[in-house]
Parts: C-alpha cells; sequence; structure tokens
C-alpha cells in the first residue's frame, strides 16, 4: 500500500519556490544559497524572509513526511524504505548544515531583536537556543541514528506469530488478552513474549550504538550527557530535569498506591492469588471483550458521530480527512507498530497512522489521533506559517490536544458504540488506564534519565535499571518465572529507539486533558472553545501561557499529582457503580 499524495487538494499558493522544485539537493541547494545571500535592511525584509524560509522549510518537511509514510505503512517495501533512508542518508545532512546556516544569519541580524514579540518571541528563542547547540559534526551521527531506528522498526514489524490457525502481528495478539478464558489469555501472551524475545539480542545491539551516538552528540555540543543536550533540543525552556524527577517522586507516592488500589480490586473480583501479565486487560467481572465495531467503516462512522456531539467544527474537519482519505487504520504485517499523526505541511493537512485490533483501544487511538490532527485544521484556519506551526509546538500541548479529546468523547459513547453498561465500562477502563499511564510515564522517564547519565553501562547494568525503576511504578502484578521477558519489556516502547526522552510530555498533557475533562463536565461549549482557542495559537506562546490559554493550570509535581489521583479515584468509582 502507498499514500497517494498526488490526490490531495492544493489550497496554498506558494510565494518563494518555483512550481516545479523538485525533492533534489540540485534544487534545494538554490533555493537556501538565496535565503543565505539576501539583504535583510529592516524588520519588514527579515518578517518576508522568515516566510520565504517557511515555505521551503514546509515543503521540505512535507517531503520527508511522505517518504516516512510510506515507509512505516510497508516496512517490507524495499523502494519505500530506500526513499526514506535516502533521504535520512543523502538530503536531511545537507539541509541541517544549509539551515544551520540561515539561523546564523538570522541571530546576527540586529532585526530579529525588533520583531514583534506576540509573534515572533518564542521562534525567536528557539531559534537563538538552536544556534547555541548546533555543531556539523553531529549532523552525521543523527544521520546514523536514524537509520538505526528504521532498523529497529523493520525488526519490530516483522514479528508475527501463528495462533488459532492465523498469522497475526503482535498488535494484533493484543485482543487476546481481554478474553475472560484465563488459559487463552496466558497461550496469547506468551506466544507473542517469545516472538518479541527472539530479537531481543538485535535490539539491544541497535540501542547500544543509539546510545553512544546520543551521547557523542551532546558531548559534541558541550552538554555534560544526553538529558541535558534533549532539554535544549527539544525546546524545554518551562521545565527541568529536576521538575521531571519531582514528577517521579509524585507518581510514586500518590499514582502508585492508587495503582494497587486498583490491582487489589482487580484480583478481589478474578478470585485470582496474584495477577499475572496476561490478567491485566481482561474485563476483572469476567465480561466479554468490548466490541465496539466491525470494520475500519464501523470505526469511521462511530468516530464521526461521537465528534460531531463534542462540536461540529471538529466534525467538519474529521469528515475532510476521511473524505480525502487521510487514515490508514488496519493492522497488517510488514506495517510498522504504533500510532501517529503526522502533518503534511505544504498542503497543510493531517495523516493519521495506526493499528486497529477491533478492540475498544482503537476507538480511543483514533480520537486520539484525531485530536492532534484538530489542532492541525486550526492552525491552518489561523494561516499560521511553519516556524509557529506543528513543527514548534511544545510536544506536552500537542498532547493535551490528542489526550483531551480522547477522555471527553467517552462521554458520548453511548448509543454509538455501545449501551449504558458498556459505555461505563470503556469509561472505567479509561479512568483506570489513566492511572497506569501516570505510573508509565514515570517508568519510561525515569529510566531514560537513568540510559543517559550512565552512558557506558553493561547490558547487565541497563537490564538491572530497568527493572529496579520498573518495580518502582508497577503494579501488583507477578513476573515470577518471567524474569527474562520484564527485563526486556522496554524493547517494544519504540519511544525509547525512535524519540528518546519523547515521554514526559503524556504525563504532563495528561494533566491538561484531565482539567479539560473536568471542566467538560460542567461547561462543555465553555471546555470546547477553551481548547480549540488554545490549539489555534500554534507555537506562538511558551507553554504555560497555552495551558492558561486554555483554561489549565500549569504544574505536574506532587501537589498537582495529589489532586489528579483524588480525581481519578471519585471517577473510577463513579463508573464502577454502573448505571
Amino acid at each position: 500500500m502507498v499514500f497517494d499524495y498526488s490526490a490531495l487538494p492544493r489550497e496554498f499558493k506558494r510565494q518563494f519556490l518555483p512550481a516545479g522544485i523538485r525533492f533534489e539537493w540540485g534544487d534545494l541547494s538554490k533555493a537556501y544559497a538565496e535565503l543565505a545571500a539576501r539583504a535583510i535592511a529592516s524588520t519588514a525584509d527579515l518578517e518576508k524572509w522568515l516566510l520565504d524560509e517557511a515555505e521551503l522549510d514546509s515543503y521540505v518537511y512535507e517531503q520527508r513526511s511522505i517518504r516516512y509514510i510510506n515507509s512505516t505503512l510497508q516496512t517490507d517495501n524495499k523502494e519505500y524504505t530506500e526513499a526514506y533512508r535516502r533521504y535520512v542518508e543523502e538530503l536531511e545532512p545537507k539541509i541541517k548544515v544549509a539551515k544551520f546556516g540561515l539561523l546564523k544569519k538570522y541571530s546576527s541580524t540586529p532585526f530579529h531583536s525588533q520583531l514583534p514579540r506576540s509573534v515572533y518571541g518564542q521562534e525567536d528563542r528557539r531559534r537563538l537556543s538552536a544556534v547555541r547547540i548546533f555543531r556539523e559534526e553531529n549532523v552525521d551521527l543523527e544521520r546514523q541514528d536514524s537509520n538505526l531506528s528504521q532498523d529497529y522498526l523493520r525488526v519490530l514489524g516483522a514479528m508475527t506469530v501463528n495462533f488459532r490457525g492465523e498469522e497475526r502481528t503482535l498488535q494484533q495478539m493484543s485482543k487476546f488478552y481481554e478474553e475472560p478464558d484465563r488459559p487463552v489469555r496466558e497461550e496469547a501472551w506468551r506466544l507473542a513474549d517469545a516472538r518479541a524475545l527472539q530479537d531481543r539480542e538485535a535490539l539491544d545491539r541497535i540501542y547500544d550504538q543509539m546510545v553512544g551516538l546520543r551521547d557523542r552528540v551532546a558531548k559534541n555540543a558541550g552538554f555534560a550527557d544526553f538529558r541535558d543536550y534533549t532539554f535544549a533540543k527539544k525546546d524545554r525552556f518551562d521545565y527541568t530535569p529536576s521538575d521531571c524527577e519531582s514528577f517521579h517522586r509524585g507518581v510514586e507516592e500518590f499514582i502508585v498506591p492508587l495503582s494497587r488500589e486498583i490491582d487489589r480490586r482487580r484480583m478481589e473480583k478474578m478470585g485470582v492469588d496474584e495477577l499475572r501479565p496476561w490478567d491485566l486487560r481482561v474485563d476483572p467481572d469476567s465480561r466479554p471483550p468490548l466490541s465496539p465495531f466491525k470494520d475500519a467503516a464501523g470505526l469511521l462512522g462511530g468516530a464521526k458521530k461521537v465528534v460531531s456531539q463534542i462540536d461540529q467544527e471538529l466534525a467538519g474537519y474529521f469528515s475532510r480527512m476521511v473524505e480525502l482519505d487521510l487514515l490508514d487504520l488496519e493492522s497488517r504485517k510488514g506495517k510498522a507498530p504504533g500510532g501517529y499523526q503526522e502533518e503534511l505541511t505544504e498542503v497543510r493537512l493531517p495523516f493519521i497512522f495506526m493499528n486497529a485490533a477491533k478492540r475498544d483501544d482503537d476507538v480511543r487511538t483514533l480520537l486520539h489521533e484525531a485530536g492532534h490532527s484538530f489542532h492541525t485544521f486550526l492552525m491552518r484556519k489561523e494561516g499560521l506559517p511553519y516556524f509557529n506551526a506543528n513543527a514548534n509546538i511544545p510536544t506536552e500541548f500537542a498532547e493535551v490536544a490528542s489526550t483531551s479529546m480522547e477522555i471527553i468523547s467517552g462521554e458520548h459513547y453511548e448509543g454509538v458504540f455501545y449501551d449504558r453498561e458498556n459505555a461505563n465500562r470503556s469509561n472505567w477502563e479509561e479512568a483506570v488506564d489513566n492511572v497506569k499511564l501516570f505510573a508509565w510515564v514515570a517508568t519510561v522517564d525515569a529510566f531514560q534519565h537513568w540510559v543517559y547519565t550512565h552512558p557506558d553501562h553493561t547490558h547487565e547494568e541497563r537490564a538491572a535499571a530497568w527493572v529496579a525503576t520498573f518495580n518502582r511504578f508497577a503494579g501488583l502484578e507477578s513476573y515470577e518465572g518471567l524474569e527474562l521477558s520484564r527485563a526486556h519489556r522496554w524493547h517494544r516502547q519504540l519511544h525509547f529507539f525512535e524519540v528518546p526522552f519523547y515521554y514526559i510530555e503524556y504525563g504532563i498533557a495528561l494533566t491538561g486533558a484531565l482539567g479539560i475533562r473536568a471542566r467538560y463536565r460542567e461547561d462543555r461549549r465553555g471546555a470546547v472553545e477553551a481548547y480549540k482557542s488554545a490549539l489555534s495559537l500554534g507555537a506562538a506562546k511558551s507553554l504555560p501561557e497555552l495551558f492558561e490559554a486554555g483554561g489549565l493550570r500549569w504544574g505536574f509535581g506532587p501537589s498537582a499529582l495529589r489532586g489528579f489521583a483524588d480525581d481519578l479515584r471519585r471517577v473510577i468509582r463513579e463508573y464502577e457503580a454502573g448505571p
């Protein structure tokens, strides 16, 4: 399967790039050279220069996105994987160097400090930081890292098992973890786990290389370690590693006890003396798995109905995506794992990728990614240029857009995907998952803090650090006899490999999404309008300012987590009580 980009409407006319530009260095270099040579004699000149540069950036990013999308749709298609690899190998290094030249040009002109701060303040901050940390010798190291990410995806994309007479991906196997029959769940879990463990040495080797490359990148840029480098690279201007460690402590103090309360209640309902890994997704009352849709058409149709009950403007955006075939939802052999929304930055339209397996989680995933898509559409409506749009939105707030939609959509499942009893059940599972997500975010983030502040670790030390971190935030599930599985569980978290240090954002965003849900229950229209207003700001405001625009409190330390734990406890009890 290939993504048919040519069918998309082109509603934004170019002002700088020639219509026939090709995605080759010969053509791109001319555009970069023109911008590098252009005289800037006023703030008006600089603003025009920035808009032209943004047009070039949006073209480049979109061409990269097309190649990335196709490489994930079919990881076993050599043409698609080679097209993306050629971009990474041949174009991206040259583009990075050329862009750094433009960053230096920008920072050296006196007019950058005279631009309107309400529009350009955050971009100015990002550009000056990027100049400080850029090192040309890191370009090739980052190229090698990107190639290793593709190696990782190919390894995971090839993981299949034969179960019940059918070849299935590991994503497709996940639906069997909801089966009331415990032996079936165990068989499915062990089979998928055994398949994943077959490639543990290959994945360890890939990660070893990644950690080494990333540490060199950080040291080249003058940082003590990759953690500190990443905070600068990701423009984390509004919080620090110590704030993340405070989040870890808050999760340990207030969220983990709630997580273990949930597990004790699960054990009582299931009548078991201990929980095993295959017991965590099944309904504790032994009801069959939720079955919200029969096929992709049912998933799309139901999601559209849900969004229309939230807001008609957002529903229109969702319908537009369906009309333009901007979604690829079903899991299949050779398709990369996970889900994402990718913005096609020149046509300013979103694309959703996921691996549906006819589970309740699939509904949540689609609506989560739809939230990202609404972010794209709302910025499109405002006409925000590339430098104040998707590429630079603080990820912590981009995930508010998605997680909020995922959570508030549950208020409308009744009559669409479920009857009242099963709608309550779905929302109970979502609330429980939010508790578990806080704990998992702390696990993933704390482990990465250890990995990159101890870059010379051995495999044994890394496994021990992972197990200690996992146990710190885990529920009550027992891995007795499954120690090897627990020690390598992190292998299937693609963020470790593909987007290092991208995970704390989910925890921060969840605090915002829970705040929006609380307001939505009291004032639906006010909550949705604040949500849309904040999303329309794009990347023009700081992270605390974006939270404020959405009517949300900024902060994710222990005191905030205490309140969210209390709120989640109330919601869980509400939905557990039933209709």
